[in-house]
C-alpha cells in the first residue's frame, strides 16, 4: 500500500514536468578506481564490476559562494549512492548551527483546495492513469526491438510481475530502473536532507523555501485528462533501457566518488540522464500545457537564485543543498551567481 501511495504521488508531481527534475541529481561515469565501461550492444547485460564503497565516508566538501563577507554554503547532493555507506555528517551539521537561515533545494507545490482525506481519495484515479490507455500493454505500444531489450531486463531485476506490462512505457521504465538501483548495491534515498532537517530542528535554524506553486483547481479531473491523453514516451523508454544495460557500473562508480569527497571525478564525468527526456514527454501533453508549466524549471531556478542572493546580504552564514548536476552544470547556478559577481570557491 505505501508504495501504491507513493507512486500515486510521484505521478501527480510528473504533471509538473520540470518540478522533478530540479531533484534530479546528477548522472555522470567512473569514478577513481573504475576503468571506463566497455560499449555495450543493443539489449546487452554486462555484470558490474565496480564495487561500491560501504562504511563511513565523508561525502564532499561545500562550494563556498561569497559577497562582502557573506557565505553561502552549498553541498552537492548524488543519488544513487552506495547502500551500505554511513556518510560522516559533522561538518555540514557544524555549518548548519553556525548559520542564520538554510535554503531549500528548489522545488514544485501544487496549489488545490483539498484536504489530505480528499486528496488520498486521488489514488485509485491516479494509479489508473499510470496505465495505457485502451488496455493496450507495453508489447502493443513499444517497438519489437525494445520490447525484447525490456523483456531480458525486466526478467533479471523486476521478475514475473505481470501488472506492470500494462503501464504506460515512461511508468515501467521507472519501475525497472528502481529495482535495477536496488540490486546493484545502491540506494534512491537520500542521505543529506534527513540529517538537515534534523539539524535545522536542532539548532532552530529558519528555513527559507525556494518553491513554485502551480494552482490546480480540479485534481480529480486532471488525473483523468491526463489518463486519457496520448503521450510519447518511447524515447525515454529507450534511454532509460540504455542507462540500465550500459551505466549501472558508472553510476555505482559515481556514488563512490561522492562519498570519498572526489569533486573533481565528478566534474570530469559525463552526465548521462533521461529523467529530462521523460519529463519532456509528460511536459508535452495537453493537459500540462494547459497547466501552463514550459518554462517551469527556468520559473524555479530563478526563484532559489533569488533568495540565494537575499539570503548572502543579509547573513553571515546561510547553508543551502543542490544537486551536483546544477553546481557541475556550465551556465548553471553557480555561473550565474559568477556572472552576478559573486566569488565562487570550489570544494
Amino acid at each position: 500500500m505505501r508504495r501504491a501511495i507513493v507512486t500515486a504521488l510521484l505521478l501527480t508531481a510528473a504533471l509538473s514536468g520540470a518540478a522533478v527534475a530540479q531533484s534530479v541529481p546528477a548522472q555522470s561515469a567512473p569514478a577513481p578506481s573504475a576503468a571506463a565501461a566497455p560499449a555495450t550492444p543493443p539489449g546487452g547485460i554486462r555484470d558490474m564490476e565496480t564495487l561500491v564503497v560501504t562504511g563511513e565516508q565523508p561525502g564532499p566538501g561545500m562550494w563556498k559562494v561569497m559577497r562582502g563577507g557573506h557565505v553561502l554554503w552549498i553541498l552537492g547532493t548524488l543519488s544513487p549512492l552506495p547502500k551500505d555507506m554511513t556518510w560522516l555528517s559533522r561538518n555540514v551539521e557544524a555549518t548548519i548551527a553556525e548559520s542564520q537561515e538554510v535554503i531549500a533545494p528548489p522545488s514544485v507545490s501544487f496549489g488545490t483546495e483539498l484536504g489530505v482525506f480528499r486528496t488520498m481519495m486521488l489514488i485509485p484515479t491516479a494509479l489508473k492513469a499510470r496505465k495505457n490507455p485502451d488496455g493496450k500493454t507495453l508489447q502493443e505500444v513499444v517497438p519489437a526491438d525494445l520490447y525484447a531489450r525490456w523483456s531480458a531486463l525486466k526478467a533479471r531485476y523486476i521478475g514475473r510481475d505481470g501488472g506492470v506490462e500494462k503501464w504506460r512505457p515512461i511508468f515501467a521504465a521507472q519501475e525497472l530502473y528502481e529495482a535495477a538501483i536496488r540490486q546493484s548495491g545502491l540506494s534512491l534515498k537520500g542521505v543529506v536532507q534527513p540529517v538537515v532537517e534534523k539539524t535545522v530542528k536542532r539548532y532552530d535554524v529558519p528555513v527559507v523555501e525556494a518553491r513554485v506553486t502551480l494552482k490546480i483547481d480540479d485534481p480529480k479531473a486532471t488525473l483523468k485528462e491526463f489518463s486519457a491523453s496520448a503521450l510519447d514516451d518511447r524515447e525515454c523508454f529507450s534511454k532509460t533501457l540504455a542507462r540500465i544495460e550500459g551505466d549501472l557500473e558508472s553510476m555505482r562508480a559515481r556514488g563512490n566518488a561522492w562519498a570519498i569527497g572526489d569533486i573533481a571525478t565528478l566534474r570530469s564525468l559525463p552526465q548521462g540522464d533521461q529523467y529530462r527526456t521523460c519529463l519532456e514527454a509528460l511536459a508535452a501533453t495537453g493537459v500540462a500545457q494547459r497547466l501552463n508549466i514550459g518554462d517551469l524549471r527556468q520559473r524555479v531556478t530563478a526563484q532559489w537564485l533569488q533568495r540565494a542572493q537575499v539570503a548572502i546580504a543579509k547573513n553571515n552564514s546561510t547553508f543551502a543543498t543542490l544537486p551536483v548536476s546544477d553546481l557541475l552544470e556550465s551556465g548553471g547556478l553557480l555561473d550565474q551567481l559568477r556572472d552576478a559577481g559573486y566569488t565562487v570557491e570550489d570544494p
